[in-house]
């Protein structure tokens, strides 16, 4: 995050974006990382690095407001791996996940418009997902069963 663009946070939770010099909003922010636009948050005393709080206060807005991501029993789920040995493995295969689906909504809409047949598009796909899924659960719990065995 190089080129970050820097907003400071200021303790009466107002946030100011330092390359236009104005006041912004969380959903202004919300507007930089949809364009992706790379986002820094920075306390305004401490310097201390609160993007990802600020991030997270983006999603918990977006899961009350709209239609959620995420359901209680998913969000159970994540707690539950918070400080469990599976917790590295977890973000891991987490952030993998989110990232080929990011990929694949791209490609999506990229090729749609150019595909006679959609639904043959979207079913090489998803086959092509479960391949990708498989591998990374596959090296997933290889790598849980490594480490169960070095302690061993």
């Amino acid at each position: 995050m190089a080129n970050s663009r820097v907003i400071k946070k200021y303790p009466n939770r107002r946030l100011y974006d330092t390359e236009i010099s104005k006041y912004v909003t969380l959903n202004d922010v919300r507007k930089l990382i949809i364009d992706r636009e790379p986002v820094k948050v920075l306390d305004a005393k401490s310097k201390e690095d609160l993007t990802r709080s600020v991030l997270l206060q983006i999603i918990l807005e977006q899961e009350e407001d709209g239609e959620p991501i995420m359901s209680a029993q998913m969000l159970e789920q994540l707690i539950r791996f918070y400080g469990d040995p599976f917790q590295t493995n977890f973000a891991k295969y987490l952030e993998t996940s989110v990232k080929l689906i990011a990929e694949q909504r791209a490609k999506v809409i990229n090729k749609f418009e150019l595909v006679s047949d959609p639904f043959s598009l979207m079913s090489t796909m998803a086959n092509r997902n479960m391949e990708v899924f498989k591998e990374m659960q596959e090296g997933l719990f290889n790598n849980t069963k490594k480490k169960s065995s070095d302690k061993d």
